[in-house]
């Protein structure tokens, strides 16, 4: 169990909830927030997650980015604690689990509009299949150094704006920018794993953003995720602002420009490895305070 445990991978959970949050913060905003849809949303998110994390120890294994000389926390299959077929199983089911929680949540969310029903169905299973796609089959697209779109689609644009229309049925303009913001910070942290994995990949073929601009570049590049993310928050609330409290999101701030900081400091390997996890926990902080700024009135 221990070994399933970290092959689950559950710190990146507060990162994959941040646009579930975010979502659904905007949707109390405009008035018309569902907890039953809300949780739907977290549950089916925490399942592709988990999954996702299961096809990405299983895919790097078998496409040798998973070997001895990779720094970074131990990968089940490629340690042998986990055998292959085991992991494989488990990918399954948790798309089995993805599968049933997403239906279950758009039949309660949207009834039986099959319009709307359809499009969320092409786009959950769309989900379904980034998730594994990412590392696994003979062209994943993560070794064509595409996750970082991927990232910036499924963890800022569907997850934040799917979920506000899932609980408010409608969409406005303003909402890409809280989107972005989630979705360039979720991009920062899969920065972050390719800088610090930056040597391993190149052995692997494996052509991240990192090692297709080198480390420097990629320093540069993060700095230019965590920054727009800043900027586009500044700009929804200024186009939106009603109320002083609406602003409590720059108190998570200095966090983010820490992480870059702390990066562009970085000499060796293993400074990268917790950035990850303080990245992350930044976004769920900035996440946090940017909706109870627009919730409680001052």
């Amino acid at each position: 169990m221990k070994n399933w445990i970290v092959a689950f991978r559950l710190r990146t959970l507060p990162l994959a909830l941040s646009s579930i949050l975010m979502g659904s913060f905007l949707a109390y905003f405009r008035g018309l927030f569902n907890p039953v849809v809300a949780g739907l949303c977290v549950l089916t998110t925490i399942f592709l997650q988990i999954t996702s994390n299961l096809a990405n120890d299983y895919g790097d294994s078998k496409n040798g980015a998973d070997h001895q000389g990779r720094k970074g926390p131990a990968r089940m299959v490629q340690s042998g604690q986990i055998s292959s077929k085991q992991m494989k199983i488990a990918m399954i089911i948790g798309l089995v689990f993805s599968f049933i929680s997403g239906f279950s949540l758009l039949i309660i969310a949207l009834g039986w509009n099959v319009e709307l029903l359809g499009f969320f169905l092409l786009l959950g299973v769309g989900s379904m299949v980034a998730a594994v796609a990412y590392t696994v089959g003979k062209r994943p697209y993560g070794y064509a150094g595409l996750g970082d779109i991927s990232v910036l689609i499924f963890f800022g644009f569907v997850g934040v704006m799917g979920t506000y229309f899932l609980q408010v049925k409608t969409l406005d303009v303003h909402l890409i920018f809280p989107s972005l913001s989630c979705g360039l910070l979720s991009v920062g942290v899969l920065n972050l794993n390719n800088v610090r994995d930056i040597e391993s990949d190149k052995v692997a073929g494996k052509l991240s953003v990192p090692v297709r601009l080198g480390r420097q570049n990629a320093i540069v590049y993060h700095w230019i995720l965590l920054l727009l993310s800043i900027g586009s928050a500044v700009y929804f609330t200024w186009m939106e602002y009603s109320n002083v409290a609406q602003w409590m999101f720059l108190f998570s701030i200095p966090l983010i420009l820490l992480n870059g900081k702390k990066l562009q400091k970085s000499t060796q390997t293993e400074e990268v490895d917790p950035l990850l996890k303080q990245l992350a926990l930044s976004t769920l902080l900035f996440v946090i305070t940017f909706g109870l700024g627009l919730i409680i009135k001052i």
